[in-house]
């Protein structure tokens, strides 16, 4: 097993949030993206995943992908964070491109690197729970280092506003294979999924840092090559590299364009219940805003340091 320090935690929070606006918009008519905002009226999401990070990595090895429109959001929110562990995108062009970013600029520092994917915009009411989870997966990717493993929690019904993961077998003794996957699946079929022992989909995952980037290269080697080329000439002095990548490459969707089309090179780690909702909504955010026992407000923007944006009921 590698030493920790080969451990590194990246948060995802380049995202936009346009789901939730009616609930992040505030009073000067901003829609604030709701890593920003907070559901107890405190910290806000980004920083309780950053908070989460830090329980399986590191403080020199807690990162977090973030994008340029967003600083005066960011730029207080990730006060905590090392200054070279923020990496800020030109522009957001999806998951994929975030990760990469966040993969190649790891791999220069560390190639030895174990490297753990989680979301900005979730909420877990058992952070024990999640938090053994993803040291179980840092652990097993750091053990073998070809595989990639990610994480599904036991559906607490056949929701079908989430992804599935369906794996190969039916186990928690150990990491099941993978053979495939379905997102937003219509109830009926959702409760197959689930007969059959699919769980939901967290969208964590750990893996060496090479063998993320071979998820990459394998579906995409030229952007893959055109980015670490970007980030070459940036560091040689070209301070505009990568905004030029940024601003010719389209879209690009982790899961859809890279995960699903190579799921038999991951593994499942199945997660106990644990109060998770990925807050993908405005019915999940609410329910979960009264399941904490917040009142109704309005988002609020941070002004000279004071109390951070929360999501509201209403306005």
């Amino acid at each position: 097993m590698r030493p920790m320090t080969d451990t590194w935690a990246v948060v995802l929070a380049g995202g936009d949030g346009r789901r939730l606006s009616k609930m992040t918009t505030n009073r000067q008519g901003v829609v604030i993206p709701k890593q920003y905002c907070s559901l107890d009226r405190s910290s806000c999401l980004l920083q309780d995943a950053l908070h989460r990070a830090g329980s399986v990595a590191m403080p020199a090895r807690v990162c977090t992908v973030v994008a340029a429109q967003h600083r005066r959001w960011w730029a207080s929110a990730v006060a905590a964070v090392n200054e070279s562990n923020v990496f800020v995108q030109p522009r957001n062009k999806g998951t994929a491109f975030g990760m990469l970013l966040a993969l190649l600029t790891i791999e220069r520092r560390n190639p030895e690197a174990t490297v753990i994917f989680l979301p900005a915009d979730h909420y877990f009411r058992d952070e024990e729970t999640i938090t053994r989870a993803l040291r179980m997966a840092g652990n097993l990717a750091s053990t073998n280092t070809e595989s990639t493993y990610l994480m599904g929690v036991e559906p607490a019904s056949p929701d079908p506003e989430l992804g599935y993961i369906l794996p190969a077998e039916k186990t928690i003794e150990k990491p099941a294979a993978i053979t495939g996957f379905a997102e937003k699946p219509a109830v009926e079929f959702a409760r197959d999924l689930i007969a059959h022992g699919a769980v939901w989909n967290l969208f964590m995952f750990a893996g060496s840092v090479g063998a993320l980037i071979d998820l990459f290269a394998e579906a995409r080697a030229d952007v893959v090559s055109e980015m670490r080329e970007a980030l070459e000439r940036q560091a040689s002095g070209h301070a505009t590299a990568l905004e030029e990548f940024y601003e010719r490459i389209e879209m690009l969707d982790f899961s859809r364009n890279i995960l699903e089309v190579q799921a038999n090179r991951a593994q499942l780690i199945r997660v106990p219940q644990c109060g998770w909702t990925d807050l993908g909504t405005p019915q999940r955010v609410e329910a979960t805003i009264r399941s904490i026992g917040v009142g109704p407000g309005v988002a609020r923007e941070r002004i000279g340091g004071g109390a951070p944006l929360f999501l509201g009921l209403g306005s």
